[in-house]
């Protein structure tokens, strides 16, 4: 790594469970780097940094610990059998150090004296059985792959399975034949042989279940869509809870329908003509649906997605959290189980890989909405989109992450982000570009935002997100 690296290292706006920085000047106690190490390979590797300071703006300070790194890394690899390599940088304001930490093998978390370690914020604990769980299962067979349901008969299978649902959605004429139908369904993966006839996988039950009772295993899963009469989870309305029955793939033009009647509107009579106006755009409320059937972990038990619909805003949660940072929805994509995910693609349940939430937030911007939150919980995934509030009444946080949205959208679309875009975007006047101005300085001063030219004049000043 050479210093200009380093330098771009030091940009990082948050330590994560993939890269920690330590200052370390005068020394740094062997058995506590041993632990990092630990907690870094068991959550896929990263790297460990001594001599930077941990708080942004970061600032290189220099360390005299491990001396001999080559002696350090044979120590680790002795503890805890993993091979750590180890840089020595010759700052110009001090040595650094720099551990690459390998990913944990498949399947295979990592222990030292009795406690499998991973990052909680700044600090290390100890892995929940639940992950612990998950990683021992790595290596098997993908949740989709599992049978839901064992020795079919052909009868059985359309009967149970909306196969004419399959090629709607792909827009083919349904087979003449049976056979054709199996065959097809027993290549997509959704049914397979078995010792005596066919078996319906998880796939095929969660993506075409005439009705997922009939899979017992599989009944939580089921999208449960709330609409409650307020702000709060005090009241339902006119008792609109409704868990639906059918799997995604067949029930899902039906299911965003629904939730998108129940969104508030208003009604309004132009030369004759009654229109409706919504107060979210259907694209997003489809987009925020998808992302969740796709992203959900499909190994949380008892559990499903729920959308709720407030007066204010609407919440899309999903089990499981989300294996990309927060900050980068809108440039990075991956998928938790890729092979599900590309099975939703084809039938259009979800937009093409990484389009998703760039669909969303384009959306929100042109009705003008407050942007999106994602909230974390311990083992779920919630996100909010917000109804529409006038600049002054949006917190300094909403202006914020608008802003940064609105920058992570322009910049992922080869677009620049200037006074001009940030105007149009929440609806500021021309002779008030002072505002936007300031709206700018804002989330520059969060670090959410930088300027692509430092040196730029005023008039020509243009904005990147800050990871870029």
């Amino acid at each position: 790594m050479t210093v200009e690296e380093l330098k771009i290292l030091l940009t990082v706006r948050s330590e994560n469970e993939h890269i920690e920085f330590k200052e370390a000047k005068s020394n740094f106690h062997f058995e506590k780097l041993v632990d990092y190490c630990v907690a870094l390979a068991n959550e896929g590797g990263g790297r460990m940094v001594l001599g930077v300071t941990d708080k942004l703006p970061r600032q290189v300070v220099g360390t005299s610990a491990f001396d001999i790194p080559a002696k350090t890394c044979g120590g680790i690899f002795e503890r805890i059998h993993l091979k750590v390599a180890c840089e020595e940088i010759a700052h110009p304001s001090g040595r650094v150090l720099v551990f690459h930490i390998p990913s944990r093998p498949v399947g295979q978390p990592i222990e030292y004296k009795g406690r499998y370690s991973m990052r909680a914020g700044e600090e290390l604990v100890g892995m929940s059985p639940d992950q612990l769980k998950a990683i021992i299962a790595e290596g098997q067979p993908d949740f989709i792959e599992l049978s839901a349901r064992d020795s079919c008969t052909e009868e059985e299978i359309v009967t149970l399975l909306d196969t004419p649902g399959y090629y709607d959605l792909r827009e083919r004429p349904y087979p003449s034949s049976r056979a054709e139908v199996i065959a097809t369904f027993e290549k997509k993966g959704f049914i397979g042989k078995s010792t005596n006839g066919y078996r319906i996988t998880n796939l095929g039950a969660l993506l075409f279940a005439k009705d997922i009772t009939a899979f017992p295993a599989l009944e939580r899963k089921s999208v449960r869509v709330i609409v409650y009469d307020g702000t709060t989870k005090s009241k339902v309305k006119g008792g609109k809870d409704v868990t639906g029955k059918k799997g995604y793939a067949s029930a899902f033009n039906g299911l965003v329908d629904y939730i998108y009647d129940q969104l508030p509107a208003s009604e309004e009579i132009r030369s004759a003509l009654r229109t409706t106006t919504y107060a979210y755009p259907k694209k997003a409320v489809r987009e925020l649906v998808g992302n969740a059937i796709v992203h959900q972990d499909l190994n949380e038990t008892g559990t499903g997605i729920t959308v709720e619909i407030y007066d204010d805003r609407i919440e899309v949660t999903n089990p499981g959290l989300p294996i990309l940072d927060v900050d980068r929805f809108i440039d990075e994509n991956q998928s938790r189980n890729e092979r599900f995910a590309s099975t939703l693609r084809s039938l259009r349940i979800c937009d093409e890989r990484g389009h998703g939430i760039d669909e969303v937030v384009r959306h929100i911007e042109a009705f003008q909405l407050p942007p999106y939150f994602c909230r974390l919980g311990t083992r779920h995934t919630t996100v909010v989109l917000s109804r529409y509030k006038q600049l002054k009444e949006l917190t300094p946080d909403d202006r914020n992450q608008a802003v940064y949205q609105h920058c992570c959208l322009r910049y992922v679309n080869n677009k620049i982000t200037n006074n001009e875009s940030i105007r149009e975007r929440f609806g500021i006047e021309k002779q008030n570009s002072a505002q936007a101005t300031r709206i700018l300085n804002e989330a520059v001063a969060k670090n959410l935002i930088c300027l692509a030219d430092p040196d730029a004049a005023h008039k020509i000043k243009r904005y990147v997100p800050y990871w870029a």
